[in-house]
This record gives C-alpha cells, structure tokens and sequence, in this order.
C-alpha cells in the first residue's frame, strides 16, 4: 500500500484549516473530546484556535500489528460524562476516518449523554467504503483534507523525525 508521510508543519496547517470550518459554519463547542492516540495533537492544535478545554477517550479498534478487531472497545471514558457533556456542543477528533467504525461507534455513546450538538473533525478522510456509519445526531463532520486509501504516516508515530520529514518533502518534490 502506498504511504503518504506528513510533518507536524502539515498536520498544524490541516488542523487550522478545520478550525476555520468550524468557525464559519457558525458551530461554536462547548468541548473537544480526543480520541488518543490519534486525536491527541489534532485536538491540542485545535484548542489553539478555538479556545475551548479538550476532555479524552481511548477506544481500542486495532491490535498491535495495526488489523482491526471485531469491534471497538473503551479503554478510557471521561469521568462524570454526564456531568461534562450533557446539553454541550461537543467536537469529536480524531486524525482519520478510515473504516468509521471507531467513529460510529464514540459518537453513538457521547449521543447517549444528550449534547445539545455533536459534530466531528479528522485530518484525513479516506475516501473508501465505510463500514462504520455516521448515527442521526452527528450535526456536521469538518475534514482537513480527502485522500485515496493510503497509508497516512503521521510524525507522531515516527522514530526518526528527521528522516520523517525527509520523506515528506520528497513525496511532494520539496527539498529538505
């Protein structure tokens, strides 16, 4: 499978993109909830610009050589849910939609909490058959950018950023 590679530079520049969208389409949050590990620093660069608190969850959907299991599972919830998101306007994150399913599956359980609104931003959308589904409830869903099903490495998974980085300018015929 082909690999896309991308630095922080790119991904900074994609979440400022989102929150843009999120500003002119008039959605105003009330909270940003991550998804870890990748919604971590998508949702951190997007508090930048949208100012509001970033809450966390970790849904486990893959297995350690990165294939899916049969279905997600909690790993981490936000304490007090209840407390902290009913009737809030709520920005789900996560770095990509692949398959949706771990997107389906957090925004069937943040809609059990009755946000006054839910919507959810990715850096990457794939465009691919889903096998997940975006559930009546989901008011708008922000992409930073739409690619072909590759393989997105993103530099938080890098051991080497500089060869990282390297990689990126040669793919889109930058030098470093």
């Amino acid at each position: 499978m082909e690999k896309l590679y991308y630095t922080y530079q790119m991904i900074h520049k994609l979440a400022q993109s989102i929150a843009g969208q999120v500003t002119e389409s008039g959605f105003n949050p009330d909270v940003i909830v991550a998804i870890g590990t990748g919604g971590f620093i998508p949702a951190r660069i997007l508090r930048t610009y949208l100012g509001k608190p970033i809450l966390a969850v970790g849904i486990a959907y893959y297995d350690l050589n990165d294939k899916p299991m049969d279905y997600p599972r909690k790993v981490q919830w936000i304490e007090e849910a209840e407390k902290k998101l009913a009737g809030k306007r709520i920005l789900l994150v996560d770095e990509v939609d692949d398959s949706r399913v771990t997107l389906e599956y957090c925004t069937k359980e943040l809609l059990a909490y009755h946000p006054a609104a839910l919507a959810v931003a990715v850096l990457h959308d794939k465009h691919k058959e889903k096998r997940g589904a975006f559930p009546p409830g989901v008011s708008k869903v922000f992409v930073g950018e739409a690619l072909g099903d590759v393989w997105i490495v993103y530099p938080w998974d890098a051991h080497d950023i500089d060869e990282q980085d390297r990689n990126a300018a040669l793919e889109r015929g930058a030098e470093t």
